[in-house]
């Protein structure tokens, strides 16, 4: 087949060749007729939908940051040293990629409101208590119980927007929805370090995001639309048992090779947004030769991070939008090459943090901008490869296999290899600032390679991405030509029937 002659993402016409369902034909061809291509077509309602999934992700990135951004004031108050400080991350990623694949589950089959609904009050509820523990072990196990709260919501939300939406304005929903990751992390820095020099304590910017859930809450339950699964591309497909979902999504290449490049972009991202503030804390307090605070760099660093993920996002849709005209596996080279590009754009300010202040911010934008690309067209590969009614446990999978081998380790791996080189350069005394910050800067050279595997994967999903997607257009639309055969049968044997 010449795949440069496959119309890509909307292309229903390339599935009836050497097919013989002249029943699915007819009703490709009619679907094709009422699609809606434009912004033009979306109404207030679903505008409205997807501007409150905005908001609840914006805000779940911002409760997720929050704590990063006076990292080294939970350092100080529970005595503790680089390693227990990445494993607070940690702990909240494992709890989130154990639950996401039951919620995953759940999501396929429930009512997807109410479940996401619980997952914001749970992980609101959770954040606010924690911030009034004192004891570490037990402000690990809150921060574990947001996770699990975080899980319910990031594994459905993405697939309500793919039940709205199909084409290239699923794809600018998706952008719009992933924007708002980036610029919530960045305004969980700033928050955090605000909130926590504000009141003279870091505990106060835990308290900021819970108000902000449980209004969340509230526009979910009362004012969010709830759609069908597969409404947007009018599926009739039933849910099949969790087993076979599972199998069919381990025999998908697309899926899984986009899974595990995304498992690379999940392991830099969470290591740099983790330990990025402190590193730079560390870097400039060499340059200037007296401590620097944490709340300052933390909101400098979350403008960056916010201005990376602004531009990041929306770009990576129009460059993905643009590139499918071109070659129908333009999602997959797009996501290679921004991380191939990433990765010594991230070495640079790496390297460039202890000489030069305002040229290692702008490598970390150009590095995170990058690395922002990605994103949504991720998101989109993964709703167009997969069958309606298993979007959700796809969602869950991939957030299972991205964290469990990518950011709930990677803070952790990163700090105890920074510990341990600490001990290795400086055995007998207490580790200079030179000391901790080259230990920190060697730990997170490991990055810069796990971008470049990444980039490879994403390149051989290139390899498989057009006919995986061509197969999912073709299974909804034989379903849907099984489930009119009877009507249409019914409707020829009784003419008179009105």
């Amino acid at each position: 087949m010449d795949q440069n002659s496959i119309t890509p993402n909307t292309s229903n016409q390339q599935l009836v060749i050497n097919g013989d369902n002249e029943s699915a034909t007819a009703l490709l061809n009619e679907k094709q007729g009422r699609k809606r291509d434009s912004l033009r077509d979306v109404t207030f309602i679903e505008f409205m939908t997807v501007g409150i999934l905005c908001y609840v992700n914006l805000i779940n990135y911002m409760d997720r940051f929050t704590l990063a951004g006076v990292l080294g004031d939970v350092k100080d108050e529970f005595n503790i040293g680089d390693d227990y400080a990445g494993f607070l991350q940690t702990v909240f990623v494992i709890a989130y990629m154990v639950f996401a694949p039951i919620f995953g589950y759940l999501g396929d089959r429930y009512s997807r409101r109410r479940i996401m609904a619980f997952g914001v009050a749970l992980w609101s509820l959770t954040t606010f208590v924690g911030s009034y523990i004192p004891d570490f072990a037990w402000f690990a196990v809150f921060r574990g119980l947001v996770g699990i709260g975080e899980a319910s919501y990031s594994t459905i939300a993405p697939t309500i927007i793919s039940d709205l939406f199909v084409g290239n304005v699923r794809s600018k929903m998706l952008a719009l929805f992933y924007f708002a990751i980036p610029v919530g992390s960045g305004f969980g820095y700033i928050v955090g370090s605000a909130a926590g020099a504000a009141m003279g304590n870091w505990r106060y910017g835990l308290r900021v995001t819970p108000f902000l859930g449980a209004l969340a809450v509230v526009l979910m339950l009362w004012v969010m639309e709830n759609p069908e699964r597969g409404q947007a591309e009018e599926s009739r497909m039933k849910p099949t048992s969790y087993q076979e979902d599972l199998k069919s999504l381990i025999r998908n290449p697309s899926f899984m090779l986009s899974t595990l490049a995304f498992t690379c972009v999940a392991f830099v991202t969470g290591a740099l947004a983790w330990w990025g503030p402190d590193f730079i804390r560390l870097g400039l307090t060499l340059q200037t030769g007296q401590e620097v605070s944490i709340e300052g760099v933390s909101f400098k660093f979350g403008l960056v991070g916010m201005a990376a993920g602004a531009l990041g996002v929306p770009l990576g849709s129009l460059l993905a939008q643009h590139m499918r005209t071109r070659t129908p596996a333009g999602d997959p080279l797009l996501c290679g090459f921004a991380l191939l590009v990433s990765s010594p754009l991230v070495y640079l300010a790496l390297f460039s943090t202890a000489h030069l202040a305002g040229l290692s911010y702008l490598l970390v934008f150009l590095g995170m901008l990058t690395l922002n690309l990605t994103w949504s067209v991720v998101a989109d590969i993964v709703l167009y490869v997969v069958i309606p009614p298993r979007r959700s446990t796809a969602e869950a999978f991939q957030i299972l296999i991205s964290h469990m081998f990518g950011d709930a380790g990677s803070p952790y791996l990163v700090g105890v290899i920074s510990e341990n080189l600490k001990r290795s350069l400086s055995p007998f005394e207490e580790p200079s600032n030179s000391v901790k910050f080259r230990s920190l800067q060697y730990a997170l050279f490991i990055t810069c390679f796990v971008e470049v595997i990444g980039g490879i994967f994403f390149l051989l999903t290139a390899i498989y991405i057009v006919r995986d997607k061509l197969r999912v257009e073709r299974e909804i639309a034989e379903a849907e030509a099984q489930s009119a055969e009877p009507s249409h049968s019914n409707a020829q044997e009784n003419p008179g029937v009105e």
